[in-house]
């Protein structure tokens, strides 16, 4: 009776299975409804250029591109144009591991000192007992983007980077809370080489891109040359002139970010992460070993405004490499992507067979909003006009940003003077987080170098007493900050204190002591 029954459960589940195979698609109008708000939303964002690719059920069932891959050459962005998809790289790390995991060669719970004995933060504890597991899912301690600044154009290697790590000041519990990390999936991704023998970005090449048919897609900027095709990141902001910004070379950080992509490539990596690891014929990703990348492991406590936004959204985790909400009674896999000039998403919603990618060549909410607005069409939900509401957010917090900046500026005192003379700010200040900064001066003024980041020379002018606010040259992309030194109690400078205020790095947790 007993054997009947099971028999009975596993025929039904088998049925089941087969009925939920394919998902129902959305009509042709619907999709050319949002083709059309694809476009319009472009637009109204001044996104030089776009690309959108939907999946569902094996197929791609959309593929276009919107605008220019470069403003100075007017070039159009096509399904085949790379992007930079930064953090949505995070995903191909965690698959290249869980491919060693199911080969038996390494296990997510082995401890990370098993391989890179090299391996230490702050704590010995947490030095000993950080697992493989723990780097993939943001829950070491660190507070997020934690130590960026070590990797961000610095000259250092991946190896340089981890070992510096360990200067670091947590500011939570070992596995206590979410604090997202890029230096930890950097830590993940050197594992691979110690167990291979192969690069990272080789074994990406090796078992990933190519079993996919991903022949453009490249771990390095190097890959780049004159025949590429090829979106240029842009710096735009309301109000002032769009700009070319530079790509930074991401290769001492590529585990984390370094991927350039397109969405007609990324099409088959989606194609492959919705039917269960299988691209093909061909099993590229083991079937259980994507169940538990796509497991919760570190919460995300929702905030009350995200109650009030989305009402019916009930969760929020980090799995390992993707990021996990439910959405009108669906699971949400997905993760975003940020780079100089360059903002990504890349949506899975395995219940529906349906996966979407969306890369821009610009800082923006966009892809956000278009995530929102893709879900209600499939999801049968009434839909609201989300670029609208995140350009009004966009909008109020440009506007506020404005606001805080005059307000510092109308309360600083203009007729104070610095204690000492100029040449008594320089000399070379340091820490042992990130290396040496040079302070300096040329034709009269203080000039500052952070020396591991050859790109970061800042020219100094007086704000108020021992103050200076800092520019740096050719970084269109970040604000003026300041630069105050410290004085000792025989007032000579001690301490400088670095602050640019951005939302990517934090140059106030650097100390720089003077040497």
């Amino acid at each position: 009776m007993k054997n009947k029954l099971i028999l009975c459960i596993v025929l039904f589940l088998a049925s089941l299975s087969t009925v939920l195979a394919q998902s129902k698609a959305i009509s042709k109008k619907q999709i050319n409804e949002l083709d059309a708000y694809f476009e319009q939303s472009q637009k109204k964002w001044n996104v030089p250029g776009m690309a959108i690719a939907i999946v569902q059920n094996g197929d791609v069932v959309f593929s276009k591109a919107y605008g220019v891959k470069n403003i100075k050459t007017n070039e159009l962005v096509d399904e085949n144009t790379l992007f930079a998809i930064a953090s949505n790289t995070k995903a191909f790390t965690s698959a290249a591991l869980s491919i060693l995991v199911a080969e038996g060669r390494i296990n997510w719970d082995d401890k990370v000192q098993k391989y890179l004995p090299y391996f230490k933060l702050y704590s010995p504890y947490i030095s000993e007992e950080m697992t493989i597991r723990d780097l993939l899912c943001h829950r070491s301690g660190l507070k997020t983007f934690s130590g960026d600044l070590l990797w961000y154009g610095t000259t250092y290697s991946r190896k340089e980077i981890i070992e510096r790590a360990r200067f670091l000041v947590p500011t939570y519990g070992f596995r206590e809370r979410y604090g997202y990390s890029n230096i930890m999936f950097l830590v993940a991704g050197e594992i691979i080489p110690v167990v291979t023998g192969l690069s990272w970005d080789d074994f990406i090449v090796e078992k990933i891109f190519k079993p996919l048919g991903m022949n453009n897609s490249n771990t390095s900027i190097s890959k780049f040359n004159a025949q590429s095709n090829l979106a240029l990141p842009h710096h735009v902001v309301p109000g002032e002139e769009t700009k070319l910004l530079k790509y930074i070379n991401w290769d001492n950080i590529a585990p984390a970010g370094a991927i350039n992509s397109s969405v007609a490539e990324l099409s088959n990596w989606m194609i492959m992460q919705l039917n269960n690891g299988k691209f093909n014929g061909k099993q590229i990703l083991d079937s259980m070993q994507i169940w538990e990348m796509r497991k919760e492991h570190t919460s995300i406590p929702l905030r009350k405004q995200d109650a009030q936004m989305f009402p019916s959204k009930h969760f929020h985790s980090y799995g390992l490499g993707w990021d996990l909400f439910d959405y009108n009674g669906r699971k949400i896999v997905n993760h975003g992507g940020g780079a100089d000039g360059m903002i990504s998403k890349l949506v899975l919603v395995p219940e529906e067979k349906l996966g979407f990618v969306i890369l821009t060549n610009s800082i923006n909410y966009l892809p956000t909003a278009i995530m929102y607005q893709i879900l209600d069409a499939y999801t049968s939900t009434p839909r609201n006009d989300w670029s609208s509401l995140y350009y009004q957010y966009y909008e109020r917090s440009h506007a506020m940003d404005k606001q805080d900046a005059q307000q510092m500026e109308d309360n600083r005192n203009k007729q104070s003077q610095y204690s000492l003379s100029l040449e008594s700010y320089t000399g070379v200040y340091g820490g042992d987080v990130y290396g040496d900064v040079n302070v300096g001066l040329e034709n009269g003024k203080l000039v500052l170098k952070l020396l591991p980041t050859p790109m970061f020379i800042g020219d100094l002018e007086h704000y108020q007493y021992n103050t200076f606010s800092i520019s740096l040259r050719d970084i269109i992309n970040l604000p003026k900050g300041t630069v105050n030194f410290i004085l000792d109690a025989q007032g000579k400078v001690s301490e400088m204190v670095l602050d640019i205020p951005n939302p990517d790095f934090d140059f106030t947790e650097l100390k720089f002591y003077k040497r």
